[in-house]
């Protein structure tokens, strides 16, 4: 089974390829670049790593690497409200497991992936520096600490008109 192909809008190419020569192609800048070109897009699919990869002269491989690493980075598209719910040690101890399985069982969608209507997804991630407000949830740039599981209905109720 071959992979989609998706077609980049020619204003998004051209803006990704402006972002790439405002760090004067510098194959060193390649996180700021990726970190930029999320924002243009929402995530970084094959299409966007190959024409970062061209811009900077850096394999593709590379790209791909720093991609997959580095847990900010996507590569799909991610909901109007992304969820991340922090599984490092001092969350997980209290709890995080319990409120990421809520989550999963009110969106009625596994980790890494998105709602069909496309307004929320899940991520878990290792840890945000916030142990003691453990367990922390993140939606978008939003931190709840201390978060139970009969928390998470609060939580997705301030999205649900937006």
């Amino acid at each position: 089974m071959s992979a989609i192909k998706i077609k980049l809008r020619e204003n998004d190419l051209m803006q990704l390829k402006e972002v790439c020569k405002s760090f004067n192609n510098e194959a060193g800048e390649l996180i700021n670049v990726l970190h930029k070109a999320q924002g243009i897009f929402g995530y970084l699919p094959a299409e966007v790593q190959e024409v970062v990869a061209q811009e900077l002269n850096v394999s593709v491989a590379k790209v791909y690497g720093v991609v997959t690493f580095y847990s900010f980075f996507t590569m799909v598209p991610r909901g109007k409200y992304p969820i991340s719910v922090c599984t490092g040690t001092a969350c997980y101890v209290r709890g995080a497991e319990k409120v990421l399985d809520e989550f999963k069982r009110i969106l009625k969608v596994p980790v890494g992936e998105t709602t069909p209507d496309g307004k929320f997804s899940i991520a878990g991630l290792r840890c945000v520096g916030a142990c003691g407000l453990a367990p922390v949830v993140l939606v978008g740039d939003k931190t709840y600490g201390r978060v139970a599981p009969d928390g998470v209905k609060e939580i997705l109720k301030e999205y649900e008109d937006n």
